[in-house]
């Protein structure tokens, strides 16, 4: 069994004392986010990014250990396992070396091979290995001849033999190993048109082609080259470098010319190559390169989700938000500061006389819910929708309202949802659609998290990647921005809080159903009267959950309430209160923080209880920007060469980033193009959400 500390700190390049920190309490049921920001002592500097890096190898490793086991009793139970056998397995440190060592055991199908050996032809592979004997190999042959057993003539105990040795050098670990790492160095992707195909004006135009070295093959190229086969637009090869691997296979069973078997042994190395090594190896090559390019693609979605889920909130203000359906018209809603549903209207727009009785109605909510904003969704229904808005409140003469575009992705996919037929079971999909925007706008993260991220569209190739991993990947990303904005226990639905560290669907679920009960939480303490909630949730669960406006005011903080002992102390020793240390500056700097060091409590917890004390409940989002269009420019047509024109970053992809210019239709900015430096990241400039100035290009 392989020590996990010492594996992870290697491959990760980190600390051991701060690794097997973190593995202990993962083990014991720790959250990443909980980890980072509360046990600091035990992990050191460790970040999110590490600390996921390690949760995930960890996971790894016990699933390697529980393979292993099975490996080894497999073995055992054919009575094949030798203590050097053994020894090797115990320390193979990948799923890779593992199955390597157990290929040769492993129950399949009966192979050529296998019937070989069951027809008692392996003394004869053995003196094809050896290329010792001298004379005629028919002659050397001729003993193993055998009706009873199937062996009727010499040349099929020379294929059978053949076979064996084939099989044997194609199943030894060593010489897979090489394989594989000549493959990785020198191997080549390529593509060309499949049959009867035109690639001319397709997508795939730029694959006709297509040859790139495997080690320089980037992830977005790999998936758009496997889509393309898989549609049958292009065939893909793997070039292999054919000549040194059969080089390879002649230096680890040399033929001796002078040898009776030398033609036999020679035949032997070809079979290996062609019907086990190279099938073998172009398989196990294609998965390692999708799995590749799938953690690739899945981490460049959840930067992006990322980015989408901590956009700045509006606020907790009033705003009227709308969405367009060319069949049903307009439909809108009026939303208090919570987000609450106070009016709502369906405004079709077919006729002159539809539109000026719209617009009166539209006046009327307007001046009775009297929003801050009115909304819509940035998309080409959302266009028009604003531009209703927009005459209507240049004809009413409406001032102190301004008009917003939000992100819409993902809303129409939210208005089909069970979460939204259960909230909103009598209103129609573009009615819960406008809701949605308007929440969105008031606070993204709230609202983004009831819809699946699969549907928010900020990645590429999302339908094409491993789910799994996928789904891991979005999943540490919105739990990450949950817990780091935090979320008021009072206020927030089921699906914001079961991503609250050391909750989860069911304690989510308790507690607005406590709420409902109690009216609201006074005390983070109450949470501990909540149905199922055991010391464990609390330890994990009560910092990241706030109460606005409760009993005790570092309730509304950061800080965990295991640490507000510490807070007391402090406002002791300057003689005022805890409530007293909030926002004060001037009391927080005359405070010796070395006299409250403990064992357990070391100088980055204390600065991280000094800073939420400076900023109690700080919204690590930022402020809100009100984005920017170009006036005059709303159809592509508007368009000019040379133009600049102010945007916002919508997605971001391996090859460059989707830019809104207020427009029907994102442009796009090559990876080329964004910088005058060579740039191999786009997410290492921008990120989904950003402002930006872009240039028009033709």
């Amino acid at each position: 069994m392989l020590d996990a500390v010492q594996v992870i700190s290697s491959e990760l390049n980190l600390p051991p004392e701060k690794v097997a920190g973190a593995v202990e309490l993962l083990r014991e049921g720790a959250t990443v986010p909980f980890l980072a920001r509360y046990r600091k002592e035990r992990v050191g500097s460790l970040n999110e990014e590490q600390l996921y890096d390690i949760k995930e190898r960890l996971g790894a490793l016990v699933s390697l250990e529980a393979r292993r086991s099975i490996v080894l009793s497999s073995i055992k139970a054919q009575d094949k396992l030798t203590d050097e056998l053994k020894a090797k397995i115990d320390v193979a440190a990948t799923r890779t070396a593992l199955e390597d060592l157990y290929l040769p055991y492993c129950p399949k199908r009966k192979s050529p091979g296998a019937t070989a050996r069951a027809q008692g032809l392996e003394p004869l592979a053995e003196q094809i290995l050896k290329q010792e004997a001298t004379g005629s190999a028919e002659d050397l042959a001729a003993p193993f001849l055998s009706s009873e057993k199937g062996v009727k003539e010499t040349a099929a105990a020379l294929k059978g033999a053949r076979a064996i040795v084939a099989e044997r050098l194609a199943e030894d670990p060593a010489i897979r190993a090489a394989v594989r790492e000549l493959i990785a160095k020198e191997g080549k992707l390529t593509a060309q048109a499949a049959a009867h195909v035109a690639l001319e004006r397709t997508k795939y135009s730029s694959y006709a082609n297509f040859a790139e070295p495997l080690a320089k093959l980037p992830s977005h190229r790999i998936l758009a080259v496997l889509r393309g086969e898989s549609e049958k637009k292009l065939k893909v090869t793997l070039e292999v470098p054919r000549e040194k691997i059969l080089e390879l296979l002649r230096s680890r069973a040399p033929v001796k010319p002078e040898s009776a078997f030398a033609a036999e042994l020679n035949a032997a190395l070809d079979e290996c190559l062609n019907a086990f090594l190279l099938p073998a190896m172009e398989e196990e090559t294609r998965s390692e390169l999708k799995t590749r390019a799938d953690l690739a693609a899945a981490e460049l979605f959840a930067r992006n989700l990322k980015a989408l889920l901590l956009q700045p909130p509006y606020g907790a203000k009033r705003v009227l938000a709308g969405s367009f359906e060319k069949r049903t018209g307009l439909h809108v809603a009026a939303l208090d500061e919570a987000g609450k549903v106070l009016a709502h209207a369906s405004l079709p727009l077919n006729d002159d006389e539809q539109r000026k009785t719209a617009r009166e109605k539209l006046q009327e909510l307007i001046r009775e819910h009297r929003p801050v904003a009115v909304c819509c969704g940035n998309d080409v229904e959302g266009r028009e929708a604003d531009a209703f808005f927009r005459d209507t409140l240049a004809e009413c003469r409406i001032e102190g309202v301004e008009r917003l575009l939000v992100n819409e992705a993902g809303a129409a996919a939210y208005s089909a949802s069970r979460t939204a037929r259960d909230e909103f079971p009598d209103a129609p999909p573009a009615l819960r659609a406008a809701i949605s925007i308007g929440r969105r706008l008031q606070n993204p993260i709230a609202e983004l998290v009831k819809i699946h991220p699969k549907s928010i569209g900020v990645g590429q190739y999302q339908h094409d990647v491993d789910q799994r991993v996928l789904l891991r990947k979005l999943e540490e990303a919105v739990e990450s921005c949950v817990n780091a904005v935090g979320v008021n226990i009072n206020t927030a639905e089921v699906d914001l809080l079961t991503h609250v560290s050391g909750l989860g669907q069911r304690l989510a679920t308790s507690i607005v159903e406590t709420r409902a009960r109690h009216n609201t939480f006074k005390r983070r303490e109450d949470l501990r009267q909540v149905p199922g909630f055991g010391p464990k949730s609390y330890e994990l669960a009560a910092p990241f959950l706030r109460i606005v406006d409760g009993e005790n005011p570092l309730d509304n903080t950061a800080i965990h309430p295991e640490r507000y002992p510490i807070v007391q102390e402090m406002a002791e020793n300057l003689g005022v209160k805890p409530k007293d240390l909030l926002g004060n500056a001037e009391l927080l700097a005359k405070l010796d923080l070395q006299r409250y060091r403990t064992a357990e409590v070391g100088e980055e917890t204390l600065n991280d209880i000094v800073a939420e004390l400076r900023e109690p409940g700080k919204d690590p989002r930022g402020q809100f920007v009100r984005p920017q269009f170009n006036e005059g420019v709303q159809d592509i047509g508007d368009l000019k060469d040379g133009q600049v024109l102010n945007g916002i970053v919508t997605n971001l992809t391996a090859f460059g980033a989707f830019v809104d210019i207020g427009v029907h239709q994102d442009g796009l900015v090559h990876v080329s193009e964004l910088s005058h430096k060579f740039v191999k990241d786009p997410a290492l400039l921008l990120s989904v959400g950003q402002a930006v100035k872009v240039k028009v290009l033709g």
